[in-house]
């Protein structure tokens, strides 16, 4: 049985390359005049995506036009019902036989011009598929379909991005693996030949001297590094021609062991995928494109988000992908609840096999049912956007068992405090987009006697986010987390953040450090066990940017207590606060008095990290000082 011939000419593109593309279509049936072919690039046109063309052959740039028996006729645009993608439908003007063929251009009518053709798309793609529907009849009723294949590649070498652990320890060995990427962060292999890149650091071994070659594969691991003195290390490869130098992102050598380092994603999607896509090719494009430690899935709860064979998927790969000591996969998914009262947030399982709770159902239309009916072990509860007017949380309810973290930023913007009151990147949208409230401020929640830790989500462009990008709302950059935990695993992950040891970033991956009496960020301490806490607290400070840092924020109780200037890359302090503890906590309604600290670091290039706070409780004499201290503000008031 003789079967269709589907060829693409050329057989390969290059990541973002402008070229003339030809797909060469040989049948094995007769087409008769009138068939219908409708041709589908699978792309909506985003940036990323592959173009769409244009169907007006007068335009002569960047169209679509076909070509039977010596005969050139044009396209009509149409809609692929199923997927909602841009088509395009041929009507054939002549018979086309069995052995002859069909050719689709997508290009340029003006001698084939390559600079004036068609842009393939911005991501690389093994066998990226292009469909032809056909309908002999010509009714539109597209029963038979046929498939071209072209090979997406790595565009020109760009960037090499070293990827390595930000904290290690003196004298132990670790792994550096090394990207080498197009400008679209793509792998390539695509560099000139005999490309030499030499690898050093501060501080280098004598017999450490490698010259690397830019491998097939467009990446290479280094094993076995290790630093024998305690200090900040960036690591730097060199492409000797060109003398071009690029840095690994900062890291920190203890003199001895403690807790390791681990970056990820929580909540947030891929600008390049989405989960309920392809949720295996999200998990991989985080773990081996991104690199990151960890990563959460967060569908919205709703069946028109998230069906149930596409939950199920996301528990399979979740299971699947999850793997101690290189990437830790989680189950989670968004659920939006009244506003104020319950806001927007993200429940987060520590095992597999876990159920989507839609609010639909009775059993899960309220946080207090959730609540009830989940162990807070094997659970975590993130607010998120707080301070967005209809995602607001305002804390009323807050649940200490659950909710042991909060969002304090994703590329939406910052819930720290309102615009007013200081913040760096507010959510600002427009009168149809989501404005900030007050009410959901995390400085007020604190303040309230309310205790978390803060993590940082990524994009996200679903359900209610969805019209944001058409409304002019303020998008920042990706967020990213980073977790203190004692293994790369998902049980000391979640125990982590159940303890609040971590911290919030806007996407870099800078390094920050606060310890008051050596107890470390998400740390509750009380004077009972420290009674010297209640004249000094001895507060350890440090932070390393990806980039020149200048501002280090101390701040205490949610207003500034110290703000120390920098110049460098790395900042590092120790400061005394003296003020007597009676004169300075916070008083809220049925709580002990209490203070809290955390940072607030920003570099030069924009980018902030945040700690979660350390609190201190006063609890060494309890009724005269107390009462006291509420007689002596009334006084001052």
């Amino acid at each position: 049985m003789r079967r269709s011939i589907c060829v693409c000419e050329p057989n390969a593109a290059l990541a973002g390359a402008i070229g003339h593309w030809k797909f060469v279509y040989t049948t094995a049936n007769h087409l008769p005049k009138g068939t219908k072919l409708r041709f589908d690039l699978d792309s909506h046109g985003s940036e990323l995506e592959w173009q769409l063309p244009q169907t007006n052959l007068k335009k002569k740039e960047n169209i679509i036009w076909a070509e039977a028996e010596g005969k050139i006729f044009a396209a009509t645009v149409v809609e692929h019902p199923q997927k909602k993608t841009t088509s395009y439908e041929f009507t054939l003007p002549t018979e086309v036989k069995p052995g002859d063929t069909l050719t689709i251009h997508m290009g340029s009518l003006i001698g084939n011009e390559p600079q004036k053709g068609n842009l393939s798309q911005k991501t690389v793609q093994r066998k990226r598929p292009f469909t032809l529907f056909i309908d002999p009849k010509g009714k539109g009723d597209y029963k038979e379909s046929e498939t071209f294949y072209l090979d997406v590649r790595g565009n020109v070498l760009k960037n090499l991005r070293i990827i390595a652990p930000s904290l290690v320890n003196r004298n132990k060995r670790f792994d550096v693996i090394v990207r080498f990427e197009d400008i679209y962060g793509n792998l390539t292999s695509n560099a000139p030949p005999g490309t030499l890149i030499e690898l050093s650091y501060e501080y280098l071994r004598e017999n450490l001297n490698w010259k690397l070659f830019v491998p097939e594969t467009g990446f290479i691991a280094l094993p076995n590094l290790y630093f024998n003195e305690p200090g900040i290390y960036r690591i730097q490869l060199q492409i000797q021609k060109t003398k071009e130098t690029f840095y690994s992102p900062p890291i920190k050598c203890l003199p001895e062991a403690g807790l390791s380092l681990y970056w990820g994603l929580l909540h947030g999607e891929s600008d390049r995928m989405h989960s309920s896509d392809n949720i295996e090719t999200l998990l991989r494009h985080m773990r081996d494109d991104k690199a990151l430690q960890f990563f959460a899935t967060s569908c919205f709860e709703s069946e028109e988000e998230t069906p149930n064979d596409v939950w199920k998927s996301i528990v399979q790969q979740t299971a699947e992908f999850n793997e101690e000591d290189r990437f830790v996969a989680l189950q989670g998914f968004l659920w939006l609840g009244e506003p104020k009262e319950e806001g927007l947030r993200q429940f987060i399982y520590a095992k597999d096999n876990k159920p989507i709770l839609r609010r639909k159902d009775t059993k899960n239309n309220s946080l207090k049912k959730i609540y009830k009916t989940n162990n807070p072990k094997e659970m975590i509860s993130i607010p998120m956007m707080t301070m967005g007017k209809e995602t607001c949380y305002n804390f009323a309810d807050f649940n200490p068992e659950f909710e042991k973290v909060v969002e304090i930023y994703n590329a939406w913007g910052s819930s720290e405090c309102p615009a007013k009151e200081g913040n760096k990147r507010p959510i600002n949208g427009s009168r149809h987009g989501i404005s900030e409230t007050p009410d959901g401020s995390i400085i007020k929640a604190l303040n309230l006697g309310h205790r978390f830790g803060f993590i940082a989500g990524g994009s996200d462009h679903r359900a209610i986010f969805k019209s944001l990008t058409e409304n002019d709302q303020t998008e920042y950059s990706p967020g990213l987390t980073a977790i203190l935990a004692k293994e790369h695993n998902r049980y000391s992950l979640i125990e982590a953040l159940q303890a609040r040891s971590c911290y919030a970033t806007t996407g870099e991956r800078i390094v920050v450090g606060l310890k008051i009496a050596n107890f470390s960020m998400g740390a509750e301490i009380d004077t009972k066990n420290r009674p010297g806490l209640e004249f000094n607290r001895h507060i350890v400070i440090y932070a390393i940017g990806t980039a020149p840092l200048t501002e280090i924020t101390l701040i205490r109780n949610g207003k500034t207590l110290k703000e120390f200037s920098a110049k460098d890359d790395h900042f590092e302090i120790a400061y005394d606060d003296m003020d007597p503890l009676s004169q300075i906590v916070l008083e809220p309604e049925n709580r002990s008095p209490f203070i809290y600290y955390y940072l607030r670091v920003k570099q030069k290039d924009g980018h902030i990290a945040w700690s979660s706070p350390i609190w201190i409780d006063l609890t060494t004499r309890s009724s005269p000082i107390q009462s006291g201290t509420k007689k002596m503000k009334k006084k001052s008031n």
